[in-house]
């Protein structure tokens, strides 16, 4: 983030000071060229101009100006722009900006005239500075930012899948399950526990047939004997 800010203030710097620049050479009075400049809205006339009436150099002069006087634009806007279609918001930008610097100085400044092929000339070198330059800084930016910001919808917690109905086949198997757990018989209760003490005696003869249990006869015997002595 902080390094982000940083980049963002240092170019942010950088077109205040092409902004100065544009307009010290663009909107400076020229009273001698008052008689000699006149608007040119006819896309190509000027350029035909520099080449039959102008020497190399001079043509040069001219049209190589135009044409770096729009790199900064390139370069600088599209830091600016969103990446959606980024190429052709800064050919639009730029176009429109030097569109109403020509409007101005056309308008406002003595010497100096609207000119079409000046504002094709500065888009066309903001175009220039953006192929050259501009789309390979941008992207790394972009591409640094996004890496050590916060983190993108690939590390988000995957959103959990709506359940599905269960087909017809698991239908009829699910139904066929609980049929069978149905038809099942159930286990018979256990007995409950027979009780112990007095009462084992009696049940242990009912379930003998009413025979009386061994034990009881040896200690009548016994009883029997010590009477008789």
């Amino acid at each position: 983030m902080l390094v982000r800010g940083a980049v963002l203030t240092v170019v942010l710097l950088g077109l205040v000071a092409f902004s100065v620049l544009l307009a010290k050479v663009t909107l400076t009075p020229s009273p001698a060229s008052e008689d000699l400049v006149t608007a040119n809205l006819r896309p190509g006339r000027s350029l035909r101009q520099y080449a039959e009436d102008y020497t190399f150099l001079a043509a040069c002069k001219q049209a190589g100006g135009n044409l770096l006087l729009g790199v900064p634009f390139g370069l600088l806007l599209p830091f600016f722009v969103p990446r959606r279609l980024r190429m052709i918001r800064t050919t639009l930008l730029t176009a429109v900006a030097m569109a109403v610097v020509e409007l101005i100085q056309g308008a406002l400044v003595e010497g100096r005239a609207f000119d079409v092929d000046d504002v094709i000339l500065n888009t066309a070198g903001a175009l220039l500075g953006y192929f050259v330059l501009g789309r390979r800084i941008s992207h790394r930016y972009y591409t640094y930012t996004d890496a050590s910001g916060t983190p993108g919808p690939s590390a988000e917690k995957p959103e959990a899948e709506p359940k599905r109905a269960p087909g017809p086949a698991a239908r009829a198997k699910a139904a066929r399950t609980k049929a069978g757990q149905r038809d099942r018989p159930k286990p018979a209760a256990s007995a409950p526990a027979k009780k112990r003490g007095a009462r084992t005696g009696r049940t242990d003869g009912a379930a003998s047939g009413g025979r009386p249990a061994a034990g009881s006869g040896a200690v009548r015997s016994l009883l029997d004997r010590l009477r008789g002595r």
